[in-house]
C-alpha cells in the first residue's frame, strides 16, 4: 500500500512530478497571456494562499475566496474572504478587478445551475479571466488517479474509494466515499464554451491527449 501512495507523490505531488510539471507550464502559460500581471488586481476563486506564495508569478494584489477559512498571517498582497463563489455577497461581486482566476473549481461546485452561477460572476467581475477545468474526456480521472473513474456508476466510484490506494484522502466509510464521489463533476469542451462563450479555449495535453481545458478572455 506505502508503494503504490508513493506513486501519488511520483505522479502529482512531488516538486519533480508530471502533475507539478504541467503546473509549472501552466503557471508560464498565465504569465505570457497576461504580461502585465504584475500590476493588475485578481480575484480568484476557490483558490488558495499557498498556492499563490509557491507561484512563480505575482499580482499586484489577490484576493482569494473559498469556503474554507484561510491562514491568519497573510502577506499585505493576498486578502481572503470565506464565501460561495457561485453566490458572492455584494460585497465582493461589486467590487472591480482586472482579472478573475480559477483553477480546478468549476467541476465541483454542484450541477449546471451552480456552474452557470459561477460563471455568470466571472464574468461580472472583470473583463479577463483564466478559468482552468481537468477534461471529462482524458481516460484517467485526474482527482481519484483511476482509469476511466467519471464513466463509471456511482456506486461503483463509491467502492473504488474506498478501497483505491491513490485516492488523495482516503475514504474508510461509504457515506464519506459516496460524497466524494459526488462532489466532482468534469466538464466536456461542449460545456466550457457554453459557460464561456467569448473566450479561448487553450488545450493541456498529456500523451497528445487534452488532459485540462483552460478559458482565456484577455
Amino acid at each position: 500500500m506505502s508503494r503504490l501512495n508513493a506513486l501519488r507523490g511520483r505522479f502529482v505531488d512531488a516538486p519533480d512530478s508530471l502533475g507539478a510539471k504541467a503546473r509549472a507550464r501552466r503557471w508560464s502559460w498565465f504569465a505570457a497571456s497576461f504580461p502585465n500581471l504584475r500590476e493588475m488586481s485578481v480575484i480568484d476563486l476557490g483558490g488558495t494562499a499557498s498556492a499563490w506564495l509557491r507561484a512563480p508569478v505575482r499580482p499586484a494584489r489577490v484576493h482569494i475566496v473559498n469556503l474554507e477559512h484561510p491562514p491568519a498571517d497573510l502577506p499585505d498582497w493576498i486578502r481572503a474572504d470565506v464565501a460561495d463563489a457561485c453566490e458572492l455577497p455584494p460585497g465582493i461581486l461589486d467590487d472591480s478587478y482586472d482579472l478573475v482566476f480559477s483553477n480546478a473549481v468549476i467541476e465541483h461546485v454542484g450541477g449546471h445551475a451552480r456552474r452557470q452561477m459561477f460563471a455568470d460572476a466571472v464574468h461580472k467581475l472583470a473583463e479577463r479571466h483564466w478559468v482552468q477545468t481537468p477534461y471529462r474526456y482524458f481516460p484517467v480521472e485526474p482527482h481519484f488517479l483511476f482509469p476511466g473513474f467519471q464513466f463509471m456508476p456511482l456506486a461503483a466510484r463509491t467502492a473504488v474509494l474506498r478501497r483505491w490506494p491513490l485516492v488523495h484522502t482516503p475514504s474508510s466509510d461509504r457515506d464519506t466515499a459516496l460524497r466524494h464521489a459526488m462532489e466532482v463533476e468534469l466538464l466536456s469542451v461542449t460545456e466550457m464554451r457554453h459557460y464561456f462563450p467569448s473566450s479561448r479555449l487553450r488545450y493541456e495535453r498529456m500523451g497528445g491527449l487534452v488532459k485540462s481545458i483552460i478559458a482565456v478572455k484577455r
